[in-house]
């Protein structure tokens, strides 16, 4: 019954898309269209993209998860959106179009191509970042995740993906590979500086280098454009606290996106990582036992806390974000109802269990010292959150700035 609600929805995505193209004159037969997928890395690379264009002097429009810039004027994509829906895709597409631009920058999800919400657009490069665990509650099994994926590569005039996957993937008339030692493009072939941290911000690097390369922007001015982007909101975005400690805001939400972070931001500090994090309710469930295990191997101190929960317990999510803790006998867990009992233990391995984030929040920034890191993931940009079937508006960042204020200097 499930798997039949879905094609009907999908069907009706499907009417809706046409709708859309043929009310806006199918516009993206007049732009060239730059479609990026992939697990992680998506908004990063889509950004990235946008910036090396504008910096080269090209007229561009993009639409992303974190927000729209189309003919000149920023949109609000929406609560939990990335790829619109058909009839605010296409309207943007066509702003784009008759505002004179030649280019136009698509983040494109495998929601949105299952679905067909992108059906009808006509796409010059197609960019596949990568594919990770990620979304098995929609699509069932990896494989099928990464046959919609590469879906939009299937539907591209030139290709663009990591060297390790397979070129028979893609039916596209030219394939252009990048990685950090392999591939058309690569560290070796293609050297640049760049602020972004990680090993996996120089692939988003080299995935959108490798865009413009084939554009034909001199590599001279790819290579300022990388120097100079600083980043988007909600990415590995460090707070001025003006304190002893550091805190970094991180949309990462995928066990692979949280190995990458937490990987990258370990060796930089002196004293203890911080981590604050949860799963997202009604989501692929077999993610989080691994999210768990990944936060132990590297945190010194866990706050697991609520992600969108939307009709699920918060209690069940965080046993079985747990549940990959197992074994891992260095952390004491404490609920909240043990806190409030209890004076808070500032030294040790600790897992804080706090249903409600902002609480989640104070309670790490009250127990932040010199040189610690705090580090909270999954919600990024990300301007509400889910509770049972309502979106209340919340900021990551403002929920920040209340927990440093309860703080004393």
């Amino acid at each position: 019954m499930a798997l039949i609600m879905r094609q009907l929805k999908n069907i009706l995505h499907l009417l809706n898309a046409v709708a859309a193209n043929i009310y806006y004159r199918f516009p993206s037969r007049s732009i060239q269209m730059i479609g990026i997928t992939g697990t992680d890395g998506k908004s990063t690379t889509t950004h990235l993209t946008y910036h090396i264009l504008k910096e080269a002097g090209k007229k561009a429009s993009m639409i992303s998860t974190v927000y729209a810039k189309v003919g000149g004027k920023a949109y609000d994509t929406g609560f939990h959106v990335t790829t619109p829906s058909p009839w605010f895709l296409q309207k943007m597409i066509r702003k784009a179009v008759d505002a004179g631009d030649d280019y136009f920058v698509l983040e494109v999800t495998s929601h949105g191509l299952d679905q067909n919400r992108v059906w009808g657009i006509s796409y010059d490069y197609g960019v596949l970042t990568n594919v990770t665990h990620e979304h098995l509650d929609y699509h069932g099994t990896y494989e099928e995740y990464l046959r919609t994926k590469v879906k939009l590569l299937q539907r591209s005039k030139c290709s663009i993906f990591l060297a390790e996957r397979d070129p028979a993937l893609t039916r596209s008339r030219k394939k252009i590979t990048f990685g950090l030692r392999s591939g058309d493009i690569s560290l070796q072939t293609f050297p640049f500086t760049t602020s972004l941290p990680g090993e996996y911000n120089k692939l988003n690097c080299l995935a959108a280098s490798a865009v413009a390369r084939e554009i034909g922007i001199p590599d001279g001015t790819i290579r300022r454009a990388l120097k100079s982007f600083t980043g988007i909101e909600g990415r590995m975005e460090e707070i001025q606290t003006g304190r002893n400690f550091r805190v970094i805001i991180d949309f990462a939400h995928t066990p692979n996106a949280m190995e990458q972070v937490l990987k990258t931001v370990r060796p930089t500090i002196s004293g203890r990582l911080i981590h604050v994090f949860g799963c997202a309710g009604l989501r692929d469930h077999a993610k989080r036992p691994m999210m768990g295990k990944i936060s132990a191997r590297y945190a010194d101190i866990i706050v697991l806390t609520e992600e969108d929960t939307r009709t699920e317990r918060i209690e069940d999510i965080m046993e079985e974000i747990k549940n990959g803790m197992k074994g891992n006998s260095k952390f004491e867990i404490r609920s909240s109802k043990q806190i409030q009992n209890s004076k808070i233990k500032k030294t040790g391995k600790v897992i804080y269990e706090i249903p409600d984030r902002q609480d989640a929040v104070d309670m790490a920034i009250s127990l932040a010292g010199k040189g610690d890191l705090v580090i909270m993931t999954g919600k990024g940009h990300e301007k509400s959150l889910c509770r049972g079937t309502v979106e209340y508006p919340r900021s990551e960042h403002e929920a920040v700035r209340k927990a440093l204020g309860k703080v004393k200097k």
